[in-house]
């Protein structure tokens, strides 16, 4: 399922919207410069609580920041409808 469900972000946008470098985000939010860089780029998803922490020193709400894409919603509903919980 994990494949199906990709994290996607507008973290960049957000950040040159606020005229914040990465090294300044990172500073605010007690990461390194290479960490928000590979989150932006999608090579790396936060954890919930740095995602929290982002939304917080961005002042945005999490789905304004963080957003899923789907790759196959059929697929994935099938493999949900077929789990044995």
């Amino acid at each position: 399922m994990d494949d199906k469900l990709i994290l996607k972000n507008h973290l960049k946008e957000t950040r040159i919207e606020l005229k914040l470098s990465q090294s300044q985000l990172a500073d605010m939010v007690g990461v390194s410069r290479n960490t928000i860089s590979s989150i932006e780029t999608g090579q790396f998803s936060p954890t919930a609580k740095l995602a929290l922490v982002l939304c917080i020193a961005l002042d945005k709400k999490f789905e304004e920041l963080f957003y899923f894409n789907l790759v196959d919603r059929c697929d994935l509903k099938d493999e949900l409808r077929n789990r044995n919980c």
